[in-house]
């Protein structure tokens, strides 16, 4: 943020698959954090000034040479410091401890025993009682820096947690950020809270009227245009824009034919009639429809439609004339994914479809006022803004549409059959209260045609697939278990109103090995 929080906890990552999540765990106690590479940590440690710092988990060993250490910083500053597994482990290494690669590694669930007290237990835990944690290492602590004490520890782990209350240091060995570990959250908090200091104030009111601030300042007289994509990111990011800067606003609408039942509709009737934000709707369905003629491959179908995308929309922006800065949906994960933790170039897992390509081509700066937040953050910043709940509340959909739930080619007709098959899903499952359980529900038109019998005629039409998942953030996901009664009607109402499905499947793989999307 240009705007630095009255408080804040810094969180310095040295590489673990779940770092995001210590940010969502310090973001539920109330308190503004950042994630940051910990070659990046003394500059953030400056520029944040933050309560806190969280020494995150990480894949190297510590008696390995040039594995990652905290900047020598972070102990000098005076401030609270946890670390957690290899955080524990370096903070050890770095104050004069000792490290080794153990014959007992812990992965998964383990029992640890709290053997004396500590203000990170206080209201928690208490010396003599045993407590579900989750480890994943294969190094240990051998020897805990002067001035430290054990505070508990596990068949694997001797050191499995450790203070330094005169310096308000502390190491644990066990993930406390994973679900996994049953009073992890509340752990952090009283780290964030009790030792770091922190009221735990921050809110979406705190951070709209921030960003606003900051929205003018960045922007002044200039002109900003937004490409919306139907999405709740977009959506949230222009209407906060819109707050800030007014009519120097004007939204792009590509419309590419590849939306959802009703959503062209909806996204443009919200932005002219209920915000009266400045719109151009760009009616594009033949140029992508007849662009992706003959189309199969899945990641063919992304590289155009995106392509297409940036050149439509840079033709309008051009009739618009004079605009200055470029506003995008992006999101915290997505700018955590594309920063290495080394400070080097990230591994590219997926390209997401806000970022890249405009602004070097447009000469433009970029306007990103969601950039701090998670998913469901955004949506609490959209129901502060005022938006409707039906739209904020709404499942994810991805940026090249319908075209990658239509495996093989993509034509208007394959379109139509799959959007009267997803709106009779997405219908169903509203009636039986089940929308706002589930992560993200769709339909998935296969190109596979099987045989089937309507009255006493023969068909010899698609199948249909149906996916719903839990998740928190996207990045993995849990089948929905649907009762077998409610798939039954929900076959039975598209096979029978659908014109051109025979047979709907139900698809239970979870992510991973699965994606959520098809392609």
């Amino acid at each position: 943020m240009s705007v630095v929080p009255q408080e804040s906890i810094l969180i310095l990552d040295f590489g673990s698959q779940v770092t995001q999540l210590i940010a969502r765990r310090v973001r539920e106690a109330g308190v503004y954090c950042e994630v940051v590479p910990f070659s990046q940590g003394e500059e953030a440690l400056t520029r944040l000034r933050p309560n806190g710092i969280i020494l995150s988990g990480g894949p190297a060993s510590v008696h390995e040479d040039f594995s990652p250490r905290a900047p020598q910083a972070v102990f000098d500053s005076g401030l609270p410091v946890l670390g957690i597994c290899y955080g524990e482990q370096a903070m050890c290494a770095q104050l004069g401890g000792q490290v080794t690669g153990s014959d007992h590694r812990e992965f998964g669930r383990a029992f640890i025993e709290v053997v004396s007290p500590s203000k990170l237990f206080d209201g928690l835990w208490a010396p003599g009682e045993t407590h579900q944690v989750w480890m994943s290492h294969g190094d240990r602590v051998d020897a805990i820096p002067d001035g430290f004490k054990v505070i508990a520890k596990s068949d694997g782990a001797p050191f499995a947690a450790i203070a330094d209350e005169a310096r308000r240091f502390y190491g644990i060995q066990f993930h406390a950020e994973v679900a996994h570990t049953p009073d992890g959250a509340k752990l952090l908090a009283n780290f964030v809270r009790h030792i770091a200091g922190c009221e735990g104030k921050w809110s979406m009111a705190g951070f709209r009227a921030a960003k606003i601030a900051e929205i003018r300042k960045q922007v002044g007289t200039g002109r900003v245009i937004c490409g919306l994509s139907g999405g709740v990111d977009s959506a949230v990011a222009a209407v906060l824009i819109h707050e800030a800067i007014g009519e120097q606003l004007t939204c792009v609408y590509v419309d590419h034919g590849l939306m959802r039942s009703g959503e062209s509709e909806e996204v443009v009737g919200l932005f002219r009639n209920s915000y009266n934000i400045p719109l151009v709707h760009v009616q594009a369905s033949e140029l992508f429809l007849g662009g992706l003629a003959g189309v199969t491959d899945p990641e063919a179908k992304r590289k155009f439609i995106g392509k297409t995308f940036i050149d439509v929309f840079e033709v309008e922006a051009k009739k618009i004339g004079g605009a200055d800065f470029l506003a995008q949906g992006t999101l915290y994960p997505d700018v955590i994914e594309s920063v290495s933790f080394t400070g080097g170039p990230s591994v590219t897992i997926k390209s997401h479809h806000n970022v890249g390509g405009l602004p070097e081509r447009m000469n433009m700066k970029l306007v990103e006022p969601l950039r701090e937040l998670f998913k469901d953050e955004v949506r609490a910043l959209g129901r502060e803004l005022g938006l409707p709940e039906a739209f904020v509340g709404r499942h994810p959909f991805p940026g090249p549409g319908l075209a990658i739930r239509i495996p093989g080619e993509v034509t208007e007709e394959r379109c139509d059959i799959l959007r009267k098959a997803d709106k009779i899903y997405l219908e169903e499952i509203r009636k039986a209260g089940l929308y706002d359980a589930i992560w993200q529900a769709f339909a998935v038109l296969l190109p596979v045609r099987t045989v089937g019998v309507m009255g006493d005629h023969r068909t010899y039409d698609s199948v249909c697939g149906l996916r719903a998942v839990t998740s928190v953030d996207g990045m993995t996901a849990d089948v929905y278990p649907f009762e077998s009664s409610f798939l039954s009607a929900v076959a039975t109402r598209i096979v029978n109103e659908v014109r051109g499905i025979n047979r709907v499947v139900y698809d239970y793989t979870s992510k991973p090995p699965g994606t959520i999307e098809w392609e």
